[in-house]
């Protein structure tokens, strides 16, 4: 009788599952859908404009935060210019892509991530300079800014950063 019971707790919790399982995956009757071109807010097109202004935002808010000194103005406005991302340019064109034999494309890849991996370096450098001029105060909001604004596993689709509030 007990493992009778058991199998009863067990094939109910499946069917629970299932049934809950369907009423999560299927769309909403009141909600009407146009179809495939309807995307979640995250896959929208990436807008040059929107992302200056929310970095524009973020580093006002910054600098409001660390109460810079006079002296410390200049070092601020180096690490801001050395901060703004480089144009991305144009993605490869998918037909000449195409045509590129697989060691061709693996070049290509590697050259784009040397490029990445220069401009992050760069990146580095200025921080380690514009750090350098911080007091220990400042150091430390600069730290959990920086912690805030780049955590890790907090990233979405393919490694796009999200807008964190």
């Amino acid at each position: 009788m007990n493992r009778f019971k058991k199998n009863v707790v067990i094939g109910m919790t499946v069917l629970g599952i299932a049934i809950g399982g369907a009423a999560v995956a299927a769309p909403d009757a009141q909600t009407p859908s146009s179809g495939p071109q309807d995307k979640p807010a995250r896959m929208h097109k990436h807008d040059p404009a929107e992302f200056k202004a929310r970095m524009e935002k973020r580093q006002a808010e910054l600098h409001d935060q660390l109460k810079l000194t006079a002296n410390q103005e200049a070092a601020w406005k180096t690490f801001t210019a050395s901060m703004t991302p480089a144009d991305r340019g144009q993605r490869p064109d998918r037909a000449e892509w195409e045509k590129l034999s697989a060691p061709e494309r693996m070049e290509k890849m590697l050259d784009r991530s040397k490029q990445r991996q220069d401009a992050m370096a760069s990146r580095l450098q200025a921080v380690k300079t514009f750090y350098a001029q911080l007091t220990p105060e400042q150091q430390k909001i600069f730290n959990e800014n920086f912690s805030k604004q780049h955590r890790f596993g907090h990233r979405g689709h393919r490694g796009q950063h999200h807008e964190r509030s």
